[in-house]
């Protein structure tokens, strides 16, 4: 928003004496964050507005399974926006992290579970749990399957960590042990109170919304 510049000459009736210390004075708003607040607001509208856009660009996707090409270069464009406005550059020291996360929307052809028959996908919401003092971590499947897996974290940035799965539970109710080679890594490029931008290793996309704050894996 264009800010509007003040006239220097005086106005009808006001001596040049009056108007030098009343612009002294002005100018002294800025030494209490006058112009930066003004700026912190705007940064948060455009974030808001951005995040309303991609919310409404993926809502009729299905999560992702029902993108096509074109899609998925439109929510990448408006990710991007959002990871330049990201307001949380430390995401790993950040309580927002923490919680427990629903997905809206991802590239990955696996969670999508695009290799399987129609009725054993996911329908019901996926989770994601974390919890950055701990370094620990769940996702969790709801209908059908109910399956779930459970991970340490290890930093390895401000924004990234190294995932070592531990423990996959079938239905929900058996438990595997993860192999070793069972890993990966997690990037948070966008983080606030409400919504977190996620990227992976292998170059997937990942959108969630907070559901819970306090639920921990």
């Amino acid at each position: 928003m264009q800010a509007r510049l003040k006239s220097s000459v005086p106005a009808a009736g006001v001596s040049r004496s009056a108007v030098k210390p009343m612009a002294l004075l002005s100018g002294l708003s800025g030494l209490f964050g006058g112009p930066k607040r003004a700026k912190a607001q705007d940064s948060a509208a455009l974030r808001q507005q951005k995040k309303e856009e991609l919310l409404e660009l993926i809502e009729p996707l299905k999560r992702g399974l029902a993108a096509t090409a074109e899609d998925q270069e439109a929510v990448e464009e408006v990710v991007q926006q959002l990871e330049r406005l990201n307001p949380t550059p430390k995401p790993l020291e950040s309580p927002y992290l923490n919680g427990q996360w629903r997905l809206v929307y991802t590239t990955s052809d696996s969670i999508l579970g695009r290799s399987k028959p129609a009725f054993l996908r996911p329908s019901g919401p996926i989770y994601q749990l974390l919890d950055g003092p701990n370094l620990r971590a769940a996702n969790k499947e709801t209908a059908p399957l109910y399956n779930q897996v459970y991970a340490e974290l290890r930093p390895m940035s401000v924004n990234k960590v190294a995932v070592q799965f531990k423990t996959f539970r079938i239905f929900g109710l058996i438990p595997i042990s993860a192999p070793a080679s069972a890993k990966g890594e997690l990037a948070m490029t966008y983080l606030d109170d409400e919504m977190r931008i996620s990227r992976g290793d292998k170059g997937n996309l990942f959108v969630l919304l907070m559901d819970d704050p306090d639920a921990r894996p």
